[in-house]
């Protein structure tokens, strides 16, 4: 709705005074001069008025504000006359000679001002200029209009369908829609100089918004480029729609990073990806939204987009997230994201569930069971080949039948061709022998269908188990890898050992599945390259170990006579942790003599050292022990001592005294028949006096204590012995 502007009343300049009134002479105005000729529809001398008051007021150096409006008036009527008769070219060349608002032109193009403004917006608008604007709703209806006026009722049927009706009406919209982008264009340019005010600011979006919809229609895209790349006011949501069905795509975009839309942005790049939209200009869409992910780090926007990332390039979305995960993140949250790629992508779900447990050193047991059974999947997926079957049977075959003094491991890492399934089978294996959280029956069952080839597993499964004489059984009977059989024992149960571990990984390039069986480095030493390992360096329970060893050399008794070798080497490799008896007794009869000649030979020859080293040792302590008393008895001696004995209850009263007697000894010097207490804690001169001497001696307990001088402990100090407070002391 508009507001509206009443021009300024003309000037008198002779008044006339009658008795009953006033009566004024007033000159011809500009504006009644203008309606006049308007009225007899002589437009042409309406211009030329219009132009020669523009020449005079620029003549002028200070010019009137009323003048200036009736210019305005003058030009916007004319303008307005001349776009009800579909002059539409000098109607924009008058109405912005009159600096009409925009608004007030683009309300009749409904199609371009959308949502732009409501019917509560308002502007100003001259009041006589408001009387004569076109009553019609649009300038498709003012055209219609006129060509009723003008044609009807000689074009038949009518001016609707009439094709003469129907051309001349498309060249009128097309000349109005000529009129208003030059109109518009006009009018931006202007704008630019202005403030930023919020009425300026409201034409410039009217301005910007109907414009670029015009260039959108009219297929002008160098000149839709350039107003994007200049600054703007477009509405976002009004030439959004008008630009999406028009496939300029690369645009919108730009409007995007605009307005920083990271959101909008990347679903529009998405649906080109996806073939949803389509537009040639717009290169590498998908490239595209990895760099703008990866330069925001945005977590929240790409765990969002992170389930569609995967379908297009699991490997580039996975980097891209592990890149801005948190070092801490809570289970929960990575088992929710874990789903979340896994519906999208099984395999990428696998590999983030890999990152999870290899990597970033997850302590989930659910995880770690998780990835051991993708593992195990891998693994029979591998055997579904028949190609990788045989080769994996064959490998087992030939190192059954050599006797080579390698692990099967080793030997299947370093004569096996690099290849993926090669890959999965030692990922699999160090896996399940470092991680100590999954389940391993679970495992197990999974895999007991192809025992036959995946004997390697099942001997690490049944160790995690605990079923250590099915482990062993497996490795020499099944496998014939006595080197990993007596690993085996000395690691207290671990099949793949943990410099073999390290040197698959170093080689292979699987330093953190290895770095999950290989312990830190020494305290001092550089840590080599890889995952930082799970665990600690362990030590092995010494009686563990002797009952791995037994079990082992059972194993190997089983075997009869075609494992007799291999049970004399366990024997003289593992003598300190068998006993002969025991030994001995397993053995079968018939075995012959040489198999045990080594061992019982050695077994005896280290129980004799055995029993002469501690001759030795107890003589040299005795010795030892002899030389200290020797040496600390003239420093004790010197101390003195005082003794008080009991008196015997059965003696004569008058031998004794009445006190008792009391008898001052030297150190060494015994009563017959009494023992004596010593105590070197208190010293003898402090805890007894000379008066003590002469005290009652009807004492019941003789205490000899004994303190060593200052002297006495140098001396023991230098002799490096000890000078505890045991071997003086006597209780009574």
């Amino acid at each position: 709705m508009a507001t509206l502007q009443y021009p300024n009343f003309p000037r008198a300049n002779v008044l006339v005074f009658g008795t009953d009134a006033v009566q004024a002479l007033l000159p011809s105005t500009l504006i009644s001069q203008a309606e006049a000729l308007l009225l007899a529809h002589r437009l042409e001398d309406v211009a030329d008025l219009a132009e020669q008051q523009r020449k005079r007021l620029q003549s002028v150096l200070n010019s009137e504000r009323y003048e200036i409006d009736e210019l305005r008036y003058v030009n916007q009527r004319l303008g307005f006359q001349c776009f009800t008769e579909t002059l539409f070219e000098d109607a924009g060349n008058r109405l912005y000679e009159g600096e009409l608002d925009p608004r007030v032109l683009v309300s009749y193009y409904p199609e371009l001002r959308g949502a732009l403004f409501s019917e509560e917006d308002t502007v100003d608008i001259m009041a006589g200029v408001g009387e004569h604007m076109p009553p019609e709703d649009s300038v498709d209806d003012i055209i219609a209009q006129n060509l009723v006026r003008n044609y009807s009722p000689h074009l038949s049927p009518n001016t609707r369908e009439a094709p003469p009706a129907v051309e001349l009406r498309n060249v009128l919209s097309m000349t109005a829609r000529d009129m208003l982008e030059s109109y518009l264009r006009k009018w931006r340019r202007k704008l630019a100089v202005e403030g930023n005010g919020p009425y300026v600011q409201a034409m410039r979006m009217v301005v910007d918004t109907v414009l670029a919809k015009l260039h959108v229609a009219t297929g002008k895209l160098p000149d839709l480029s350039a107003l994007v790349e200049q600054p703007n006011a477009l509405v976002l949501s009004e030439i959004e729609p008008v630009l999406v069905t028009s496939r300029h795509i690369d645009v919108l975009c730009k409007l995007y990073k605009q307005h920083g839309d990271d959101g909008k942005l990347l679903d529009a790049w998405s649906k080109l990806v996806d073939g949803e939209w389509t537009d040639a200009s717009v290169q590498n869409p998908l490239d595209r939204i990895f760099h703008l992910l990866s330069d925001r780090k945005d977590r929240s926007l790409i765990q969002r987009w992170m389930a569609w990332l995967v379908k297009k390039d699991s490997d580039r979305a996975l980097k891209l997230l592990l890149s801005t995960m948190p070092s801490k993140r809570k289970a929960d949250d990575d088992r929710v994201l874990l789903e979340q790629i896994r519906e999208a992508n099984p395999d990428a779900g696998a590999q983030l569930l890999e990152h999870l447990v290899v990597q970033r050193r997850s302590t989930d047991a659910d995880l770690h069971t998780q990835l051991a059974s993708v593992y195990a999947d891998q693994l029979l997926s591998c055997l579904s080949d028949e190609s990788t079957s045989k080769l994996w049977r064959a490998k087992a075959s030939s190192y059954a039948s050599g006797r080579s003094e390698s692990s099967f491991i080793s030997y299947f890492w370093s004569t096996t061709p690099d290849s993926e399934t090669k890959r999965i089978r030692l990922k699999t294996a160090l896996f399940l022998q470092g991680s100590t959280l999954y389940e391993p029956e679970t495992v197990r069952t999974r895999l007991s269908a192809h025992a036959k080839v995946l004997k390697l597993e099942l001997a690490i499964l049944e160790g995690k188990l605990g079923n250590h004489r099915s482990a062993l059984s497996i490795l020499v009977h099944d496998m014939k890898d006595s080197t990993s059989a007596e690993a085996y024992c000395t690691l207290g149960g671990e099949v793949v050992p943990a410099k073999t571990a390290q040197l698959i990984g170093e080689r292979s390039g699987l330093q953190p599945w290895a770095a999950l069986v290989t312990p830190l480095a020494a305290p001092g030493k550089t840590q080599k390259p890889g995952a930082a390992p799970m665990k600690r360096q362990k030590t092995v329970d010494e009686d563990v170990k002797k009952d791995l060893v037994m079990i082992l050399l059972e194993v190997y008794m089983s075997g009869g006579e075609t494992t007799a070798d291999r049970t004399a080497q366990l024997l003289n490799s593992q003598a300190m942790n068998l006993d002969v008896v025991d030994v001995i007794s397993m053995i079968p009869p018939e075995w012959p003599l040489r198999i045990l000649s080594t061992f019982v030979t050695r077994s005896l020859r280290r129980t004799l050292h055995a029993h002469h080293e501690g001759q030795i040792v107890k003589a040299i302590s005795a010795g030892q022990n002899l030389a200290v008393a020797e040496m600390t008895w003239s420093v004790i001696r010197e101390q003195g001592a005082l003794v008080e004995e009991a008196i015997d209850d059965g003696a004569d009263d008058s031998e004794d005294g009445d006190g008792g007697e009391k008898l001052g000894l030297e150190l060494g010097e015994r009563v017959q028949g009494e023992p004596g207490s010593f105590n070197e804690k208190v010293p003898l001169h402090d805890q007894f006096s000379d008066d003590a001497a002469a005290a009652d001696g009807d004492a019941s307990t003789v205490d000899i204590n004994v303190t060593p001088s200052s002297t006495a402990r140098e001396l023991l100090d230098g002799l490096g012995q000890s000078h505890s407070d045991e071997g003086y002391d006597v209780e009574t």
